[in-house]
């Protein structure tokens, strides 16, 4: 175990005494401790506050060290904290069944609690106090007994089984993942060899038909004999890969599209390397989503279409329907889609805890050097939304149990990072999340003021009730900025999971209702759940816009203005940051 620590520790350090690798923990330690330094000065300025918080703590060990002793007596006692009931750390049984893992458990639930209602209750600006609330809550399930050894007791039972081989196991693959990412961490979520993209990932047919510096749009292949006259254009975010809309056939997005009778054209992103990093919002917009929809309609010979927007894919489909408003140009748009995007970023949730001006201006300094912003930098603040969920329990059962993870489909997709231009994601910081300009009506976009009441353009929008990136509440109070927000759905599960539930699975829900209007509890308190995938429900508002048919023989891609370049998923999807 020594030797393989040796190892992971020798890939930490080589990079940084190399000079290729710059440690920030200093700076973001300050942070954190400015922060949290803020609720202990409102906790410690009154002596009687602070009795209060000692009390508050105190109390709760002196309940918890009275039960344990009934317990180890033999009395049967009630528990004076239980983790949530989603809390997948203290499954194994040893933990209510041991005494003193039980004591353990408890102690530490009650700390966590405590830290976090002190910071909850404390009388501190807004903004300081979801930043505490993020970082309280990353100590508090970093220090969690589930992560360690001899605090945990499945950890204790198979580290003795195997006489200390799993620790083995785990330093190996610890070495392994740190030179993988170069020197940082780079946690493996699943199991990699088990996916290639255009093999067994992103295999819908079809051709890319048309490519410049920024984006490849694809075209599907129709399944069908005759498709909906009108295509549709999807626009997926720039920060990850597209085929999250195109995973395995079962999960597959585009796929089912193509099987329900729509001509489905995709615009891949480029991964951009420095040379691109000039590219802005504006290059994006007009190279990449105004040229997608020009290019879709000759290919498909329409003179009309619908467009999808996905997460900030979403956000640049907005901005450029209100530039077009602007601009007074009809492109021919039949709809507008949006699957969980944002336009108001007033509720944007624990993103907003990375942004404020100097730590833009920090991140904006490092892009300057690099000229993009690596795509693991963004992946480790995703992953931080969900530590409990998306770190912990990996670096539990990888390093600690010495098992590598099963294959999962998503989580490589999640891992399959990109990286971004400095120009374009310093604006959409700065003008999105920092100053939320395009809600308020300031956003100026190639010369033009966006208004999104400008935009008169039949809508369909889905928000995830339990979404971490794009929450619920900020995707329905964005909506109310457009003249009309058009049909509002709910989904059930997350930002992911939410949008990728194909019918077939018949797992989760989702709520219809009237228009988002008022709150969105007030809206959820009127709406009809329906069990299963929204999708269907989106297909019939779709054909609902325009039920004409035309050939299939008429879309086959490659065989229209613009001939075949390659085969989906095309070479830009390929590229690895």
């Amino acid at each position: 175990m020594m030797e393989e620590g040796g190892r992971a520790m020798a890939a930490y350090l080589r990079p940084r005494e190399e000079g290729r690798i710059r440690d920030e923990v200093a700076e973001e330690l300050t942070e954190v401790a400015k922060t949290i330094g803020n609720v202990a000065e409102y906790w410690l300025a009154d002596p009687q506050r602070t009795v209060e918080a000692q009390s508050r703590l105190i109390g709760g060990y002196l309940d918890l060290w009275t039960t344990a002793l009934k317990r180890l007596g033999g009395e049967k006692t009630r528990p004076v904290v239980e983790p949530a009931t989603r809390d997948s750390r203290f499954a194994d049984p040893e933990w209510n069944s041991n005494p003193f893992f039980d004591a353990l458990k408890q102690a530490y639930l009650l700390t966590a609690n405590w830290a976090a209602d002190m910071v909850e209750e404390a009388g501190i600006d807004a903004r300081t106090k979801q930043k505490a609330e993020f970082y309280v809550r990353q100590i508090a399930g970093a220090v969690s007994p589930s992560n360690f050894v001899l605090t945990n007791p499945e950890l204790l039972r198979t580290t003795l089984a195997s006489n200390g081989e799993n620790l083995v196991r785990g330093m190996k693959m610890l070495a392994e993942d740190i030179e993988a990412g170069g020197g940082d961490l780079k946690i493996r979520q699943t199991d990699d060899s088990k996916f290639r993209v255009g093999e067994n990932l992103a295999v819908t047919p079809g051709k890319v038909i048309f490519q410049n510096e920024l984006m490849q749009l694809i075209q599907y292949t129709p399944q069908t004999e005759s498709v909906l006259a009108t295509p549709v254009v999807i626009i997926p975010p720039w920060i990850n890969k597209f085929y999250v809309l195109d995973l395995t056939a079962e999960k597959s997005f585009v796929r089912w599209a193509v099987e329900s009778g729509l001509t489905v054209f995709m615009v891949s992103w480029v991964n951009p390397g420095p040379e691109l990093a000039a590219k802005g919002f504006e290059d994006y917009m007009k190279d990449g989503v105004l040229t997608a929809f020009d290019v879709a309609k000759k290919a498909a010979g329409s003179k009309d279409f619908h467009a999808v927007g996905y997460c900030v894919g979403g956000t640049m489909l907005a901005m450029t329907l209100a530039w077009l408003a602007a601009t007074d140009t009809k492109p021919g748009l039949a709809s507008a889609t949006f699957l969980t995007t944002q336009v108001d970023f007033t509720y944007a949730g624990d993103l907003k805890v990375f942004i404020d001006e100097e730590q833009v201006a920090s991140l904006e300094r490092k892009m300057l050097e690099a000229g993009v912003m690596e795509g693991r930098t963004m992946a480790n603040a995703f992953n931080m939304l969900r530590a409990n969920d998306l770190i912990w329990p990996y670096v539990v059962n990888n390093y600690l149990k010495g098992q590598a993870p099963f294959p999962f489909d998503i989580l490589y997709w999640n891992s399959d990072s990109t990286r971004l231009p400095a120009a374009n994601h310093s604006f959409y910081l700065r003008n999105c999340y920092l100053d939320n300009k395009l809600a308020q009506g300031r956003l100026m976009l190639a010369g033009q003021k966006l208004d999104l009441k400008a935009i008169h353009v039949p809508m369909y929008s889905v928000a995830t009730r339990e979404d971490h990136i794009a929450p619920a509440a900020s995707v329905f109070l964005g909506l109310q900025k457009f003249s009309d927000p058009g049909r509002f759905v709910l989904a059930g599960s997350g930002h992911i999971a939410g949008v990728i539930n194909p019918p077939a699975r018949g797992k989760y829900q989702y709520w219809t209702g009237g228009p988002a209007a008022g709150t969105l509890e007030e809206w959820i308190g009127k709406a009809q759940m329906h069990p299963g995938s929204w999708w269907p429900d989106w297909l019939a508002w779709i054909e609902a816009q325009d039920d004409a048919r035309v050939p299939a023989t008429t879309r086959i891609p490659g065989e229209g203005p613009y001939k075949a370049i390659e085969d989906a998923p095309g070479s830009y999807v390929k590229v690895k940051s």
